[in-house]
C-alpha cells in the first residue's frame, strides 16, 4: 500500500510537470522550476519532484545537466518517440507480426504523400543506392539498404512524426527481412523490383501507384512471416 501511495504521488508529479509544459508556461529549453516549487501541491512530497523528473528525462522531455539544473528538451518528434523503439526491440516474435501490420498501414501512407511532394532529385539518389548494391549483393546488405530507402521516401513526406513512428518499428521488422532473406528464394531480387516499381511511381507523382506498390513491398513480408509460424 505505501509503495502504492508513493507511486500515486509521482504519478502526480509527472502530471503537475508534464501540465506545466503542455498547457502552461514550460516551453522548449526553459528552465524547470526549482523542486519546492514543483512540490507545492496538495499530496505531492518533497521526494515525489526527483522521482518526476527521473521519469520525464527516461522519456527525452527533460535534460538533466548535473550540476546544472533540468531543461524541458526541444520536444522533437524523433527523440521524444526514441522510447518507442526502445520498447519495440523487447518484441516477441508473436508481436513481429503486429509491427508489420502497423508498418503495412503507415508506410504506404507515407510513400503516397511524399509522391506529391518529395524534391526530383531524391529518386535518382535511391536509385543510384539500389545501384550500388551490385548484381549480386549478400542479404544483410539489401535489408540494411531497405531500411535507408524507406526512410528517404518517409523523410519525403515531409511529416516527422510518421518518420520517428515507422523508423520506431524498423528493429524487429528488419530482422525478419533477414530471416526471409537466408530462407525464401529470390527474397533479394524481389525487393529490389519491388523498390523499382515504387521509385517509378515516385517519379511520376503518382500517389495511388506508390501507396500500391509499398503495400505490396510490405505485405509480402508480413505474409511470409504468417507462413513460417
Amino acid at each position: 500500500m505505501r509503495r502504492e501511495a508513493g507511486t500515486a504521488v509521482t504519478d502526480e508529479a509527472i502530471e503537475k510537470t508534464k501540465g506545466l509544459i503542455v498547457a502552461g508556461p514550460l516551453r522548449p529549453g526553459d528552465r524547470l522550476p526549482e523542486e519546492s516549487e514543483l512540490a507545492a501541491g496538495p499530496g505531492l512530497s518533497r521526494n515525489s519532484p526527483p522521482e518526476a523528473v527521473r521519469a520525464l528525462s527516461l522519456i527525452r522531455i527533460l535534460d538533466v545537466r548535473q550540476g546544472d539544473g533540468t531543461d524541458v528538451t526541444i520536444l522533437d518528434p524523433h527523440l521524444l518517440l526514441e522510447a518507442l523503439s526502445f520498447v519495440v526491440d523487447f518484441h516477441r516474435d508473436d508481436t513481429v507480426l503486429e509491427s508489420l501490420a502497423v508498418r503495412r498501414i503507415l508506410g504506404p501512407a507515407a510513400t503516397a504523400t511524399a509522391a506529391g511532394l518529395i524534391s526530383e532529385r531524391e529518386p535518382d539518389a535511391l536509385s543510384e543506392q539500389l545501384d550500388g548494391l551490385g548484381p549480386e549483393p549478400s542479404v544483410e546488405a539489401p535489408v540494411a539498404a531497405d531500411l535507408d530507402f524507406h526512410r528517404g521516401i518517409t523523410r519525403g513526406s515531409g511529416n516527422s512524426v510518421l518518420c520517428s513512428l515507422l523508423e520506431g518499428l524498423s528493429g524487429p521488422t528488419a530482422r525478419a527481412r533477414v530471416r526471409r532473406g537466408l530462407t525464401q528464394e529470390d527474397t533479394v531480387g524481389r525487393t529490389l523490383r519491388e523498390h523499382r516499381a515504387i521509385l517509378a511511381a515516385l517519379r511520376d507523382r503518382d500517389a495511388e501507384a506508390a501507396r500500391s506498390w509499398a503495400t505490396v513491398h510490405i505485405a509480402s513480408v508480413e505474409q511470409w512471416l504468417r507462413s513460417t509460424r
